[in-house]
């Protein structure tokens, strides 16, 4: 039984089963004498127009009118309802816009905020005026805001929950079924958090109007994340912005997302089987890939877009071995006599894969024909190499390598010589993919701390610039295994596709 508090005749839900009263803060809060769920409200940022807040204890409905440059970058403006709680727990509600709107991105929120700074640390779901959702978060005091955008738009109802450091974003259409809508960012903010609605017109001169109905704060108990349950999110995000859209997202592991050639669809791994989506969403379909019902994440695309690489398991030794077979579905063709051989780089003029083998008990990075044949030995260095990729060139192949003590990314002629390590620093640098353009390469990074690259880690997407060797942040996430092994930034450059997860309790 949830422990419930009475402040000022209203019943009051915490997180945790401990309600922190609220500081006054004249300048930033009013008390008007019934609002509901919510101790307090007031403007976050600044506001050029009078906000109101109506709590309707009939229809139990909260009304937000404000106006608002925006709720992004840096900074936000908003009027935001709030209560301060501890602990873990979920906030729900229905949220419809009054009238048609000036701005089609005018935003009704449910967040959750480290404090009524303007600059504060912060995550929400945020519904913009035309229908398209998404959550939004600012991971430091000043820092910008990043967002990862929903498939699903315009839902009837909407929730955020909190457990522990990590948030998730969950919808629900006309059925009132609520889904995992994909990303889940994770924010260490200290207690007590401001946990509320908002509104912000996204004109700073004129007012806009929310209404929010079936609200509810919903503790969540202290949870078993070793039994929670796993999902996924595949998800696209611009190189130019770091804004990320969720294209699928689905309950259990999803991995390894190629693009085709001509951006119109995305594959990816699951159960053993090759599955294809539209790049904008919808259902995924199985590719047939006949006998071969092991495959793992390593495969990928030929460069005419015509055929399809995998690595499968299911004959022989039960070893991972080498195929390709069209691209629309087929028989596979054996590629590699040696087991395990896992596939990772295609050469631009089609004529060789460059893979990882494990032989002598040692992992090396071989090349071989399309054809098939004898493979060829490009490394020799003791411990892994991993993670082939030609550049698009064809002069070089990427890969990465333990050889200087921890994961770096290195580079080699494409006949295995010059060796030359490209990046030098703290973190275990895995899987390096170039841009069509060769001007830029994107790589996955772990913790100095994790060996290998094992799933369900907090990693980093960097982007690499070739020209210069600067390097930047593109996306934190939890993933690892699965997130990126494989090529798939969009032929035009512009994009990079990869697997997200969450680990969500059960109950």
């Amino acid at each position: 039984m949830a422990h419930r508090m009475n402040i000022r005749g209203t019943i009051l839900l915490s997180f945790s089963f401990l309600l922190f009263t609220a500081a006054r803060n004249t300048s930033a809060q009013d008390t008007a004498p019934n609002l509901g769920l919510f101790e307090a409200h007031g403007d976050v940022g600044t506001l050029l127009h009078p906000s109101n807040f109506v709590y309707d204890s009939e229809k139990h409905t909260y009304t937000i009118t404000a106006s608002g440059e925006n709720v992004w970058f840096d900074k936000d403006n908003l009027h935001f309802a709030w209560i301060r709680v501890g602990g873990d727990g979920i906030v729900q509600a229905d949220i419809s816009f009054v009238g048609k709107g000036v701005n089609p991105h005018r935003k009704a929120l449910l967040m959750v905020r480290q404090t009524l700074d303007a600059d504060s640390p912060y995550v929400d779901v945020a519904l913009h005026g035309n229908g398209m959702t998404a959550i939004q978060y600012r991971d430091e005091k000043g820092g910008l805001t990043h967002e990862s955008q929903a498939s699903l738009w315009t839902p009837k109802s909407l929730r955020i929950e909190k457990h522990g450091d990590q948030f998730t974003m969950w919808l629900a259409g006309e059925d009132g079924q609520f889904h995992f809508a994909g990303s889940s960012p994770r924010l260490r903010l200290s207690e007590p958090i401001y946990v509320g609605i908002g509104m912000c017109s996204h004109e700073k001169d004129l007012s806009e109007t929310a209404i929010f109905s079936n609200v509810k704060l919903t503790p969540a108990y202290p949870a078993d994340m070793d039994k929670a349950a796993l999902y996924s999110a595949l998800e696209v995000v611009t190189v130019n912005s770091s804004d990320r859209s969720v294209v699928y997202s689905t309950p259990g592991r999803i991995e390894a997302p190629n693009w085709t050639r001509d951006g119109a669809s995305l594959l990816f791994n699951r159960d053993g089987k090759i599955e294809s989506i539209p790049a904008t969403g919808g259902t995924p379909k199985i590719i047939d890939t006949g006998f071969a019902t092991r495959c793992n994440n390593d495969h990928g695309i030929s460069p005419d877009g015509k055929d399809l690489v995998i690595s499968d398991q299911t004959q022989g030794d039960h070893k991972s071995q080498i195929y390709i077979l069209p691209l629309a579905g087929g028989t596979p063709r054996p590629i590699t006599k040696n087991s395990p051989s896992y596939w990772h780089g295609w050469s631009p003029d089609g004529k060789t894969l460059a893979f990882v083998g494990e032989r002598n008990a040692d992992f090396d990075i071989y090349i071989i024909s399309t054809q098939g044949g004898e493979e060829k030995q490009l490394t020799i260095a003791k411990g892994l190499d991993d993670g082939p990729e030609y550049s698009p060139d064809g002069k070089y192949i990427y890969f990465n390598s333990v050889r200087s003590g921890h994961m770096q990314i290195w580079r080699m002629n494409a006949d295995g010589t010059g060796q030359t390590q490209i990046t030098d620093d703290e973190l275990n640098d895995w899987f390096p993919h170039l841009s069509p353009d060769g001007t830029q390469m994107v790589f996955l990074s772990f913790p100095k701390e994790v060996e290998g690259h094992p799933e369900n880690k907090d990693v980093q997407l960097r982007l690499l610039s070739l020209k210069d060797g600067k390097i930047t942040v593109l996306a934190k996430l939890f993933g690892g295994q699965g997130t990126i092994n494989v090529p798939s930034w969009s032929p035009d450059g512009t994009k990079l596709a990869f697997v997200s997860y969450a680990l969500v309790p059960r109950d």
